[in-house]
Order: C-alpha cells, then sequence, then structure tokens
C-alpha cells in the first residue's frame, strides 16, 4: 500500500482471488432471483432502506452519482460546470488570482492519498465477499497502471458507513464521469495533467465499467480511504519514533550529560518494552562519545543527575513506542479486511449478512493514539531544545548557541519562540476528533467514527513534528560545533595559563608544589567560572574571571607588597591573552568546523549528513549578513515546491504536454532512500531500493509535483559562492525538505541498523 500509494508500484492480483469473486456474484444473483430483499441492491440507502427498487442496476449508477457532494475549486475542464463558473466572476477581476487561491484553500487530497484508497479498496474487494466482478478490479488496477488518479475533495466524510462520498469519486471515474476530473501522466511527472474522467479513460484506452447489482454500494461502502490515510501517517509516525531517539541521544551529547540514565539496569527493573528498547537504542547511540558522561556530575555545587528532558526519556518514549505498536496493528488488520456490507459468505451457501464493518472506530482510535504520541515526542523534543538554548541550563553553551558575542548575535532565540508555537499547536491538534460526533443521515448514523477527519489533522500533526525536530537536529549541530571549539580553545589556553603563572607568580609562592598545586586548583575554577559567565561578551568575561580567580591566588600566596604588583599583573596578562586564544580559536574553528572526533556513533552520522550532504554549516551572524539587496536567487534553483493545481489546471497541447515530460524526465531526481524501520513494520524494496519520503506534501493536505527538491544553502548563491537570502530559517528549512522526501532517515535508520547488528 505504501509503495503503491507514494511510488507508483502496480498492484496485482492472484488468480486465485478470481474464482471466487464471480462465486460471490453468482450467489448475489441467485439470491436476487428467489426474491430476497438484500440492502443497497433492490432497497434504498441508508435512513431510505425502506424503499424498495426494480432498477437494480441504474440504483448503483444513481447512488455514486448523487454521493459527489464535496467541494473542489472549479476548473476550466469546459463544459457547464465552467460557465456557471464564469458567472461568478466579477467584471475585470482577476481571474487567475481567484483560481489560485481557490487552490491555496487545500481542496484536493494528495494523490498519495487516493492511490492508497483505491489499492486498499481492491484489497478488500478481491477477498471474494462483496459479490463484484473481475472487471471491477481490474478497471481499478487500470487507474493505477495509467496513473489516473481521481481528485477526490479533502472534506465531507464521517467515516460511518465507511467513506462515501470520497470513494464515490473513484465509482465516478471508473465509469468515465464527465464530471468527474482526475490527475494523468507518469506517477513522477512534474506536469500532471488535469482532465476529465472520460478523457483519461479514452487516452489510456481503458473502458469505462458498467455497474451490476451491489457493484456500486460495494465500491463506495467501506473504511479505505480513511484506512490508506491513516497507514501513511502511520509509517512517518514511525519514522519520526525513531528520530526522536536518535535526537535525544544527540540531546545527551550536546547537554554533556550522562549515559548511566539508559543503563540497562533501568529496564530490568521496570520491564515495559517500549522502555526496553528506546533505552537499549539510545545507550547504543552513545558510544563512542567523548562528550557523553558515563555518570553524573560529582562536583560540588553541580547538579548530579541530568534533567528529566534527557535523563527521563526512555520512559517517555516507551509508552508512545508501545502506542505506535498497538495503533499499527490496527491499521494493518483495517488494511486486509473486508468492510463494506451486506457481505456475501459463498462458504455458506451464499448468504448474505447485514451488519456494519464500514464503521470505522478501528483507526480513530489508532489515529487518537498516534496524534497524541506525536504530542508526547514533540513535548520532550521542545524540552530538550530550550533547554539546550538557554545558557542557564545547558551546562557551558553560550546564550542562544551564538558563537558571537552574546550582546551582538541572538541567533536561536526566534528558534526558541517558534518551537514553542510549534508545540501548543501540536498540543492542540492532540485533542480527540472522534468526541465530536454529530446525528447524520436522517439520524441513521447516530454513531460515525470521524477517522478520515482523525486521520487528516494526523498528517497535519506529523508536519508540525517534523518542523520541531528540524529546528532541534539544526540546534543540536551547532551546539556540537560550539562544544568543539570551546575545547580547542581550553587546549590551547591551557598551557598559555600555565606558563603565565609560572612566568609572574613563582616570585610570590613557597614552593614548586605550591605552584603546581594553585595551578590545578586556578584551572579548575577557570573552567567553571567559564560555563558561569556564558551570558558575557568577551573582553569583560575574561576580566571578570580572572579577578574572580585572585582570591585563589592570595590564599595560596605570602602576603607582601609584591604579591599585589604581581597579581594585578597576572590579571591584566592572562584576561588579554585570553581573549586573544578565544577570538583565534573561534575563527579558526568556524573556517573549518568538524565536531565529529567527539560525537558518539548516532550523533556522528547525523551531523556528518547535515553539514556535508545537506551543506548546512556552523552558523555565525556575519554568515546571514547578505549586503548585495540586488543579488538575485535563481527561482527555478531555489524553488524546492511548486503547486501542482496551479501548474496543471490548464490543458495544454499534446505537443506542450510530450515537451514538458521530456524536461521533468530529465530533472527529476526521486531518491532511493532507506525506509525506515519502526516498531511494527519493517522496510519495503521500492524499484530495488530502500525509501522512505513522504511525496505531494501530504502533511501540508496540498498537491505539489513529485518529489520535494532538497535544496542547500549552497545552491541558492552568487557567481562567487556567496549565499544568498540565507537565515536560520532556510538551513532549518533545508533539514526540513530532507526529513519531507526521507533521504535524512537514511542516517536515522542506518544508527538503528548499526544497533541491530552490535
Amino acid at each position: 500500500m505504501l509503495t503503491g500509494g507514494r511510488y507508483g508500484v502496480q498492484a496485482r492480483i492472484d488468480d486465485k482471488k478470481l474464482q471466487k469473486l464471480e462465486e460471490s456474484v453468482e450467489a448475489l444473483q441467485a439470491d436476487l432471483k428467489k426474491g430476497k430483499v438484500i440492502y443497497g441492491v433492490n432497497t434504498g440507502f441508508g435512513g431510505s432502506a425502506d424503499t424498495r427498487t426494480h432498477g437494480m442496476e441504474e440504483l448503483q449508477g444513481t447512488v455514486i452519482r448523487e454521493l459527489h457532494s464535496g467541494i473542489l475549486p472549479v476548473l476550466n475542464t469546459g463544459g457547464r460546470h465552467t460557465e456557471r463558473a464564469s458567472k461568478l466572476v466579477l467584471p475585470g477581476a482577476d481571474c487567475q488570482a481567484m483560481l489560485e487561491d481557490a487552490l491555496g484553500s487545500n481542496a484536493c487530497m494528495p494523490k498519495s492519498w487516493v492511490r492508497a484508497s483505491i489499492i486498499i479498496r481492491i484489497n478488500s474487494l478481491a477477498s471474494g465477499y462483496s459479490g463484484v466482478r473481475p472487471t471491477i478490479l481490474q478497471s481499478m488496477i487500470g487507474l493505477l497502471k495509467n496513473d489516473i488518479v481521481p481528485r477526490i475533495p479533502l472534506r465531507g466524510s464521517i467515516s460511518a458507513s465507511g467513506d462515501l462520498m470520497p470513494l464515490s469519486y473513484i465509482g465516478g471515474t471508473l465509469q468515465g464521469d464527465p464530471g468527474i476530473t482526475v490527475w494523468t501522466g507518469n506517477a513522477h511527472d512534474r506536469y500532471h495533467r488535469i482532465v476529465r474522467a472520460d478523457t483519461a479513460l479514452k487516452e489510456s484506452s481503458l473502458t469505462p465499467i458498467t455497474l451490476k447489482p451491489k457493484e456500486g454500494l460495494a465500491i463506495i461502502n467501506g473504511t479505505a480511504v480513511s484506512t490508506g490515510v491513516a497507514a501513511l501517517a502511520m509509517h512517518d509516525a514511525n519514522c519520526l519514533a525513531v528520530t526522536s531517539q536518535v535526537l535525544t541521544a544527540m540531546s545527551v551529547e550536546a547537554l554533556c550529560g550522562a549515559r548511566e540514565s539508559f543503563d540497562p539496569i533501568f529496564a530490568k527493573l521496570r520491564p515495559h518494552p517500549g522502555q526496553i528498547e528506546a533505552a537499549h537504542n539510545i545507550y547504543a547511540f552513545l558510544a563512542c562519545s567523548k562528550l557523553a558522561k558515563e555518570s553524573g556530575d560529582h562536583d560540588e555545587g553541580s547538579l548530579r543527575q541530568d534533567r528529566y528532558s534527557i535523563r527521563t526519556a526512555s520512559q517517555w518514549i516507551g509508552p508512545v513506542l508501545e502506542d505506535l505498536l498497538l495503533a499499527d496493528r490496527q491499521v494493518t488488520i483495517e488494511c486486509n479486511s473486508v468492510t463494506d456490507n451486506p457481505l456475501i459468505d459463498v462458504g455458506r451457501d451464499g448468504k448474505s449478512f447485514h451488519g456494519g464493518n464500514f464503521q470505522a472506530k478501528a483507526i480513530t482510535s489508532a489515529m487518537e493514539k498516534t496524534r497524541s504520541g506525536l504530542q508526547t515526542l514533540g513535548q520532550m523534543l521542545f524540552a530538550q531544545c530550550t533547554e539546550l538554548i538557554n545558557p542557564k541550563l545547558n551546562f557551558g553553551l553560550p546564550p542562544n548557541l551564538t558563537a558571537d558575542q552574546p550582546s551582538e548575535s541572538f541567533l536561536m532565540k526566534p528558534v526558541d519562540v517558534m518551537i514553542a508555537a510549534l508545540q501548543s499547536e501540536l498540543g492542540f491538534l492532540s485533542n480527540s476528533a472522534g468526541s465530536h460526533v454529530q446525528s447524520a443521515e436522517m439520524g441513521n448514523q447516530a454513531l460515525n467514527s470521524l477517522a478520515l477527519i482523525s486521520a487528516r489533522y494526523t498528517h497535519t500533526a506529523l508536519d508540525v513534528l517534523t518542523q520541531l525536530a528540524s529546528a532541534h537536529a539544526f540546534a543540536l549541530c551547532q551546539a556540537f560545533d560550539l562544544r568543539a571549539m570551546h575545547l580547542k580553545f581550553f587546549e590551547s589556553f591551557e598551557p598559555i595559563l600555565i606558563t603565565i603563572t609560572r612566568e609572574i607568580l613563582t616570585a610570590i609562592l613557597s614552593t614548586e608544589n605550591d605552584l603546581l598545586d594553585l595551578q590545578r586548583v586556578l584551572w579548575h575554577k577557570f573552567n567553571a567560572l567559564l560555563d558561569q559567565t556564558t551570558s558575557m561578551d568577551s573582553v569583560p568575561r575574561f576580566s571578570h574571571i580572572f579577578k574572580s580567580l585572585q582570591p585563589a591566588i592570595l590564599d595560596a600566596a605570602s602576603t607582601t607588597p609584591e604579591t599585589v604588583i604581581q597579581l594585578r599583573k597576572w590579571t591584566a596578562r592572562c584576561s588579554k591573552r585570553a581573549v586573544e586564544v578565544f577570538e583565534n580559536c573561534r575563527d579558526e574553528y568556524s573556517t573549518h568546523p568538524d565536531a565529529t572526533p567527539l560525537l558518539g556513533v548516532a550523533s556522528c552520522r547525523i551531523y556528518r549528513y547535515i553539514r556535508k550532504e545537506l551543506s548546512v554549516p556552523f552558523l555565525r551572524t556575519k554568515d546571514l549578513i547578505n549586503l548585495d539587496l540586488g543579488a538575485a536567487v535563481d527561482d527555478q534553483i531555489c524553488q524546492s515546491t511548486r503547486s501542482e493545481d496551479t501548474e496543471s489546471a490548464y490543458f495544454s497541447s499534446e505537443a506542450e504536454r510530450k515537451s514538458k515530460r521530456s524536461e521533468a524526465d530529465e530533472a527529476r531526481r526521486v531518491p532511493h532512500e532507506k525506509d525506515r524501520i519502526s516498531p511494527a513494520i519493517a522496510p519495503t524494496q521500492v524499484n530495488g531500493a530502500d525509501r522512505c519520503h513522504t511525496t505531494q506534501n501530504e502533511h501540508e493536505v496540498c498537491t505539489s509535483i513529485g518529489t520535494p527538491e532538497i535544496i542547500s544553502s549552497t545552491q541558492c548563491s552568487d557567481d562567487k559562492g556567496r549565499a544568498n537570502n540565507s537565515s536560520v530559517g532556510s538551513y532549518i528549512s533545508v533539514i526540513y525538505e530532507a526529513f519531507r522526501s526521507g533521504v535524512l532517515y537514511e542516517p536515522v535508520f542506518a544508527c538503528l541498523e548499526e544497533v541491530k547488528m552490535a
């Protein structure tokens, strides 16, 4: 379903299934000949099932046509709809702008959702309990093979008697209804066209279907749409669940936390499966780290143990993994279920059973758990990121993770605000959708699952959490570089401090041992004071630090007038040299930053990928300043996604279409990346390579073209290689697009594979 929905991998029906399909049709016909009353075949529908009809074939077409009640943008496809729409435009109005506004309302389902729905409906009908002919399924497969994707309204289903309205657009397409519009073209073609359903079938040499008794009802009466949307959401939720564990390990290192928080002893004595898995993974991710400690800090005045955002992370993530596992099981069962009504059991003399398998509450349940889990993971990442940015909590990192003077740069302050907005939205989205049920359809559908609504909002939550994870990953890489830069300063300055102390203070100390003891005390206190003064600019900072060290010298030195003179000399010289060394180290490191020698196995992979493959740099304020206001960024290079409807809402000539398709094939970039490994889903082979990406902007519920491009900062540059319009947001956007396209999941799941192989 995933590979077919997102990548266009074709579906097929097992030949053994075809015989059972024919048997169910024969059983239905036999019952009708006996004069039996069968719901939706010779009765009305829903609350109108008290009616009877002899026009059984006409009834099937009627129910599909009348369910085409959703709201879609009116496009120029010709015919009466366009004529009516033109009367709504005021004289002199900008029609194109109005069309763009309509398309911006996100009124259509993404194509991947629709393809997934078709695949699940085929799978359900192929079970042979629905009374449909094999030709119906073959026609549905024909839509997939020819990449004919109905444009289905985003809203309008309560997922009670299944997803009636959305599925009716698939049924209308199969019939070649000229009132239905579809996308057509190659699955990865950046120039899909929108045409009428009858035109698309004709161009693909597909014959419109003629519905027989029950076939219309069988197509529309099921949970395929809500299930397809939910299945795609589960895939991405599992990806983010693994990512949250990798980001947590990175946070432990960036905050110089302790590996002991994830020691197996905790999960052994509290053996929840999710906690066991999360602790095991994070503990392994931290292997080889020079930043993470084996246990907490024992120094007086220091926290003995880490704060909760990292210390209790495995206990926090664990229940989410267990919820996702259950949700995944619910969705998987639904994907392989028969969900229409009535059902025909050929194994029991072809008896028809009337019931309610179309009630999609299992999908609602899965999506509510998933969305709650996403909020939980987001809360943890938010807490870790804010702790990282706050100088009172981050153990020696500068405020706002700036590499420059704190009074002149506030690099991460907007990120701090942004992630608060994102987490607040996640909190809102975690509310139950299923608790807002309204009685519908003449009171017949007084219980309705709202599964599709819940699944839609889950995709929105996935997008929000992906943005939050992207911002956190950006901040973590910045923090790693700052740690590496500070260690470089320590390595450079320690021998200088020892030399200055020996040259100036030997005369006022009694013995060599006194000097050595003093040097150890001074270095220890210097490190502590450096952590406490990160909010100060370099000159006043080091002046303050060395003045604060004077009492330690006075305690060790003889009390003479010479001591005061030497003490002032030592303070001035150390302060000056510390500023010089600190700024030199900063400038040298920022020219060639590399924190990998300090990092654990997981952090090293992610850091290297973001820095090297995505070209997201260690940032200083000067990197964000663009004084060349006239420099233009090439729209073709820096445009990562384009609105599919905007590109294809007109009908171009066949020559234009072929030309565009040829250009698109040349420029097309479809990443072949490692599919994520979730607690419940194994990786799926796609075209010979494992991939995991979210196409068509699914989580924003809009329709882009093909695969989102990954645009690095170096691509948006002038002819001298200088970045144009660089900003913190633009770099975070690069990471976000890498998550959305799936390429950043390759190193994430490589970390997990490494753990499994260890």
